[in-house]
């Protein structure tokens, strides 16, 4: 009688249901666990049995990490990981990865209609037709973009694409990331944040958040601003100090902001954020795309499958640990 051996397959924890194209796949390759099994007190109630973790938004401490102490691998579904206590992970042998290609198109192209809507103020628009306003033209003052300047705070992939759609509507555009060593021509690299900001007519977040950056964007910030610009955050609501933002805008010297992070996510109900009608907020939805979550779920979890075989991922954050986590595969057998 022939002898059958059964596949053990990876046992890979999701924060999340996988997106519709993968579900298959990932019945396929892994053992999934979660998110059925999670509830609202306990959202990580199975990763004992985990040896890697598809992650979203939840936070990753070291007391979660601790409850999985056969995790090998953390993959984050998007750029950020600052959710991810990363000095934490290497300590305890666990690579954490993350997608920073993924949310680049989705990404770029919200915080465009952002600034777009916050421009040419949708949200004062849309609130006067609800409350049944009739001569709304002589009290709209939208802003002509063509020929206006866009200062993209941190130059990565997101404001890059961010940047050439804003050329291709006849808008200059300058940029400070220190961390960037050269820009395209058409892109003025400014010396400072200061001077970047000083004569901007919109400006546009594209900086992680790390301990340095949170707070950054607070009253010093907005007084090197000059009146009536417009201002746009995709990146992390961490960044700004909101209580600061609101004294710009009654003071006039935001004209309009539009968020799609903000802090806390999503923003409760009757937040003062919510109730202005020079504020466009959505919650945190810039990739929520057709194709924007099938990218972010790959990024993640093809890396976590790359690691529990372990072939080293292309997008690892905490390279220094690799060794230690093939240390662990091979005692793990």
């Amino acid at each position: 009688m022939a002898i059958v051996r059964r596949m053990i397959l990876p046992r890979v924890w999701f924060e999340r249901e996988p997106v519709a194209p993968y579900r298959q796949h990932v019945l396929e390759q892994v053992t999934t666990l979660g998110p059925a099994s999670a509830t609202p007190d306990d959202p990580f109630s199975a990763l004992p049995e985990a040896q890697g973790i598809v992650a979203g938004a939840l936070e990753y401490t070291g007391e979660v990490m601790d409850r999985g102490p056969e995790v090998l691998v953390i993959g984050r579904t998007g750029i950020g990981v600052d959710s991810v206590d990363l000095e934490a992970a290497t300590e305890r042998g666990i690579a954490v990865c993350n997608a920073p290609n993924a949310p680049t198109i989705s990404t770029a192209e919200h915080a465009v209609m952002l600034i777009l809507a916050a421009a040419k103020r949708l949200e004062r628009a849309q609130a006067g037709l609800r409350q049944g306003a009739t001569d709304l033209y002589d009290v709209h003052h939208g802003i002509e973009l063509a020929g206006k300047r866009l200062a993209l705070v941190g130059y990565g992939r997101i404001a890059r694409r961010v940047g050439r759609v804003a050329s291709a509507l006849d808008m200059s555009v300058a940029t400070y990331d220190p961390y960037v060593a050269e820009t395209p021509d058409a892109v003025e690299a400014a010396d400072s944040m200061e001077l970047l900001v000083a004569d901007a007519d919109v400006i546009s977040v594209h900086v992680p958040l790390t301990a340095e950056t949170a707070g950054l964007f607070g009253d010093d910030f907005y007084s090197w601003c000059k009146r009536g610009v417009v201002f746009v955050n995709t990146a992390r609501g961490g960044l700004v100090d909101q209580d600061a933002l609101m004294r710009a805008l009654d003071a006039g010297i935001v004209g309009a902001a539009g968020l799609d992070v903000t802090d806390p996510e999503p923003l409760p109900p009757g937040h003062p954020l919510l109730l202005r009608d020079d504020v466009v907020v959505t919650p945190h939805v810039a990739t929520a795309t057709d194709l924007g979550r099938v990218k972010n779920f790959e990024g993640g979890y093809l890396q976590v499958l790359d690691v529990l075989a372990g072939r080293r991922p292309a997008h690892i954050v905490n390279p220094e640990v690799w060794p230690a986590v093939l240390t662990r595969l091979e005692r793990a057998g």
